[in-house]
């Protein structure tokens, strides 16, 4: 499992996907996630702007899963 750390209180599941490398432009990032790849939390999520949260798991296509750390 990566972690990806954010700054703020939370990141949008796009922005998530290109920090983390999973997407290389926000284009990519919204067909992956039009395209029903990406769950947070073990649910499907069809909005690139999604807010993820500090705690949150991300998966995508059940090989790349991602939790979100708060930054220190």
């Amino acid at each position: 499992m990566e972690k990806a750390f954010i700054s703020g209180e939370y990141i949008t599941l796009g922005q998530l996907l290109k920090l983390s490398g999973a997407a290389q432009t926000g284009g990519q990032a919204k067909f992956m996630i039009a395209d029903g790849r990406v769950r947070v939390n073990g649910s499907v999520v069809l909005q690139r702007g999604k807010k993820v949260f500090p705690g949150d798991i991300v998966d995508i296509d059940g090989k790349l899963v991602i939790e979100v750390e708060k930054e220190e």
